[in-house]
């Protein structure tokens, strides 16, 4: 459904308000490589302690995989906010526009 011409006025006021933001680039999320390195280690070691825990223990191999389970959803809540942040360096245009970088122009020549 497209915009109406008020619509657009107002969502063009907010564009020109934050591109004149200097420090709106700078909010937000920041996704440490670090970190996200670090669990996806910590989720391959935890996976290596399950499989050798099962010849020793049931109970600890259990334990070993609540931890690989809790890695698992640490690790996808980074990858959520590397998203985010991928997405908010985006211009404001394009979430306007949202069209997808596949789709073709309709100027035909």
């Amino acid at each position: 459904m497209p915009l109406s011409e008020d619509e657009q006025r107002i969502l063009r006021q907010i564009e020109e308000e934050l591109e004149q933001d200097p420090t709106f680039a700078q909010r937000g999320y920041r996704v440490s490589r670090r970190r996200s390195a670090l669990l996806v280690l910590g989720l391959v070691i935890g996976l290596a302690v399950t499989v050798a825990c099962l010849a020793v223990s049931f109970v600890a191999a259990f334990v070993a995989f609540l931890f690989v389970v809790f890695m698992a959803v640490k690790l996808e809540s980074e990858i959520r906010l590397l998203g985010r942040e991928q997405l908010g360096q985006l211009p404001i245009s394009a979430w306007l526009h949202a069209r997808r970088p596949d789709e073709q122009s309709d100027i035909s020549d």
